[in-house]
């Protein structure tokens, strides 16, 4: 998912076809609050099930609003953290998306209710 908005983004696509999952739900739902992309919605062609993003220029120069995604956890190294230390992405300029037992969230959210987890992505 994140690689696809990369590049979607480099080259300034309106919009990201991504294959729905729960956990690409919960990122389109924290990218729509944060401001970072426009709109999503679920659609259906055939069986399988899509996300368009909807993503967010800025002017006539078409700015992305996302100027970079780094992924920081990985299959081959996950990367966990406990509530105090958790991630200021740009001095909270950005956002660290952190999945935890009580679902995806951002890094403020996680600080604010006092819980850790493994750091998915940093935004900016």
């Amino acid at each position: 998912m994140l690689t696809r908005i990369r590049n979607a983004t480099m080259v300034k696509h309106q919009i990201v076809q991504i294959p729905v999952t729960k956990m690409s739900l919960a990122i389109a739902n924290i990218l729509k609050e944060e401001g970072f992309i426009t709109d999503f919605e679920n659609y259906q062609e055939g069986k399988q099930q899509y996300l368009l993003l909807s993503l967010k220029y800025i002017g006539k120069s078409r700015k992305s609003v996302i100027s970079k995604i780094k992924r920081v956890s990985k299959p081959g190294l996950r990367i966990y953290t406990n509530s105090k230390e958790l991630p200021k992405v740009l001095d909270n300029l950005g956002i660290a998306i952190i999945s935890t037992s009580k679902g995806v969230m951002t890094n403020l959210k996680a600080k604010e209710l006092g819980i850790g987890g493994e750091v998915l992505c940093y935004i900016w």
